[in-house]
């Protein structure tokens, strides 16, 4: 009963997480890229975000491990969107934290950080499914 309690809490923090990528982005791409003070906050919390969704997203191998003995076996599409997450949430934090560094600047971070943001967001979101689903 412990490992199922361990796991609902990291999937928990990791739903948040998406959901706090999307919205934040979202906010960045409509309105937040008006004011340096937003675009700082905005790509901070981007920033710590996608490194907590990468931190909850290897819980779940070690929960997994520590509890079983062994990484989940999965195949085929499940591996692929495995890869995908893991790709998006890398580039995800390299997009957001270098949005908050440009975010300090003159002429401050491109509508291109927070739409990039986004679509990792989005595609990490659907890979979710196709890894639940398939594995």
């Amino acid at each position: 009963m412990f490992h199922q309690l361990a796991y609902a809490l990291n999937q928990v923090v990791h739903n948040f997480g998406a959901a706090a990528v999307l919205g934040l982005s979202a906010y960045g791409i409509l309105q937040g890229l008006n004011r340096e003070i937003t675009q700082r906050t905005v790509f901070l919390i981007l920033t710590i975000v996608w490194a907590v969704q990468g931190a909850s997203g290897v819980m779940f191998g070690i929960a997994t491990l520590s509890f079983y003995g062994q990484l989940p076996d999965i195949h085929g599409v499940a591996v692929i969107a495995l890869w995908v997450k893991i790709v998006c949430a890398v580039l995800g934090l390299v997009v957001a934290f270098i949005g908050f560094r440009k975010s300090g600047g003159p002429q401050g971070p491109s509508l291109f950080f927070p739409i990039a943001t986004f679509g990792f967001g989005a595609t990490a979101l659907t890979a979710a499914a196709f890894l639940r689903w398939f594995s």
